[in-house]
């Protein structure tokens, strides 16, 4: 293809734009009633309040300053264990707080140890890599980590597909101890020289189940396995998802120290209970007069539609449009400049309908999304638990609407029935 000359913006810098967030919804103090299953030898204690973390000030008061007034679940257990030096694979439903649950001690132990940035090395040597499958979810895990390391010498950087590779560079090179990366920008970039992981001491990944499946487990396989990248009882290797297959569990063994801990909270691979679901018979030939018709009944309000293919996520847009409906898509075939235009006018409201493929299902926190509409299933039942998850975070509530059809939907009727009575 042509040569990639896309230069994100930079991200805002006065304090109020990099602490911004949104409200907990009322059911944020539901998340204590969720069991929680730790399994593995000696498992640290679990934390009850920031404040018992033993963290320094200056990290405790940008905690304070993002609006975590107490840890959830999924915090109370990942951080003390992180801290404690163990490796973790944790499983807890959307939009419960994960990625602060790996940010938070991580940042803490770098903190403690005393990092410090150097731009003036040809050769970057970052302490943490975090990884994430696609390029608008590692940037939010950015974004999340500028809040925590505020006021502190620790430089996050983010590096994604889809931009100028030398603008990837420059961002390194100027100082980088925590990089947020997609694999195929990441290895590129250890490639070309440009980083050395001989110093990596945390080895994040968010969404492991689909970092280590078909997708990307190869590309995780090479990272791992780059003669200087420190052998896995030498680094920390954190695993965060809201779904694990067992046959994902097995895999990341070979990613994780023997010791290593599994934390689940609630179901392991279970729908958050903060969305309300419905599944609709509808076949092929009456999806989109289905969909006009629900989004005419829900007026203005901010509605993710998932669809099967990207050529469907542009024509569904496009016919939304024709009907009045302002709607925008995102898919991997736009360029990354149209993926970030179209996010922010979902995000903003200008386009209160974002139509996209599954590059949209996973990890996206946007504010006020009370609607996902899946206009065609997934393939997988773990699809479609991160698909639902994009509404009903952070304790807020939720309605997810499924269309099913009986010719092509049939392999999802079991697993669907178990995640609808659970």
């Amino acid at each position: 293809g042509p040569k990639v000359t896309y230069v994100p913006p930079p991200p805002p810098d006065d304090e109020e734009a990099i602490f911004a967030r949104y409200q907990t919804g009322m059911n944020f103090d539901k998340y204590d009633e969720n069991v929680v299953e730790v399994s593995g030898l000696d498992p640290p204690a679990a934390l009850m309040s920031f404040a018992d973390a033993n963290i320094c000030h200056s990290l405790t008061v940008n905690i304070a300053k993002a609006g975590y007034s107490k840890p959830t679940p999924v915090q109370k257990y990942s951080i003390p264990i992180i801290l404690a030096g163990r490796d973790l694979m944790a499983c807890a439903q959307t939009g419960s707080g994960k990625t602060a649950a790996f940010l938070v001690p991580v940042v803490a132990q770098m903190m403690r140890d005393g990092v410090t940035a150097s731009s003036f090395k040809e050769q970057q040597e970052p302490e943490c890599i975090i990884t994430a499958p696609t390029r608008e979810l590692v940037n939010q895990i950015f974004l999340e980590a500028r809040k925590f390391v505020y006021g502190t010498c620790i430089r996050p950087v983010v590096i994604y597909g889809g931009t100028q590779t030398d603008y990837s560079i420059r961002q390194v090179k100027q100082g980088c101890n925590i990089l947020c990366a997609t694999p195929g920008r990441l290895l590129d970039i250890i490639e070309r020289g440009k980083i050395s992981l001989h110093n990596v001491k945390y080895l994040v990944l968010d969404e492991a189940d689909r970092m280590l499946d078909m997708g990307f487990g190869a590309d995780m396989k090479k990272l791992v396995s780059f003669p200087d990248m420190p052998q896995k009882d030498k680094r920390q290797t954190l695993m965060f998802s809201a779904t694990f297959p067992e046959e994902v569990q097995r895999l990341a063994g070979e990613f994780l120290k023997t010791d290593f801990l599994f934390v689940v909270v609630g179901r392991a691979g279970g729908a958050c209970s903060d969305v309300q679901q419905s599944i609709l018979q509808v076949s092929q030939y009456f999806k989109r007069d289905k969909l006009i018709e629900i989004l005419h009944s829900i007026g203005n309000e901010r509605t993710l539609v998932f669809v099967d293919t990207k050529k469907k996520a542009d024509f569904i847009a496009c016919f939304l449009c024709q009907e009045n409906i302002p709607a925008t898509s995102i898919h991997g075939d736009r360029e990354q400049r149209e993926r970030e235009i179209a996010l922010r006018d979902f995000r903003s409201g200008k386009c209160p309908v974002l139509v996209a493929t599954s590059v949209a299902a996973r990890g996206l926190d946007i504010e006020s999304v009370q609607h996902v509409i899946n206009f065609d299933l997934p393939s997988t039942i773990e699809e479609y638990v991160h698909r639902i998850g994009r509404t009903g975070r952070c304790g807020n509530t939720g309605r997810a609407v499924g269309f099913f059809d009986n010719s092509s939907d049939s392999h999802l009727a079991q697993p669907l029935i178990k995640v609808l009575s659970d």
